[in-house]
């Protein structure tokens, strides 16, 4: 291995331990904002956007979906399971507790005009157009 490809993988081993860490630190020590955030993906329609967020165990009636000077927020929690509440942690990779999700929306006139959640999916549907 060349000088160049040890220092290149250094560097992306450590980038990568940098971001394990920081994503450790928002889901475990920022108690006074979300602890984690929702991934998403967001698809376009002539008529619509239709974003999809993952978030299985999350019940639907507990989810927020707020749209407010050009930011759509999704908000919600996701409960520790009853029975593992006492129970001692040997790996913790699946968040818990309070999520948020902010999505800058383009400057296009938007109204969420329909929401499921599927597959542990929530697809929410903004018309394009509609104020």
């Amino acid at each position: 291995m060349s000088l160049r490809q040890l220092e290149a993988r250094m560097w992306a081993d450590a980038c990568a331990a940098m971001e394990r860490a920081e994503r450790l630190r928002r889901q475990f020590f920022h108690h006074s904002a979300p602890h984690w955030e929702a991934p998403i993906d967001v698809f376009e329609t002539d008529e619509a956007l239709i974003i999809l967020v993952a978030m299985p165990g999350v019940e639907l009636e507990t989810i927020s979906v707020t749209q407010n000077a050009g930011t759509l927020t999704i908000a919600g929690e996701r409960p520790l399971p009853a029975e593992l509440q006492d129970a001692h942690i040997l790996r913790m990779e699946i968040p818990y507790g309070h999520f948020e999700r902010h999505i800058d929306l383009p400057p296009v006139p938007f109204q969420i005009s329909g929401r499921h959640l599927a597959n542990g999916c929530l697809m929410l549907h903004l018309a394009k157009g509609l104020r």
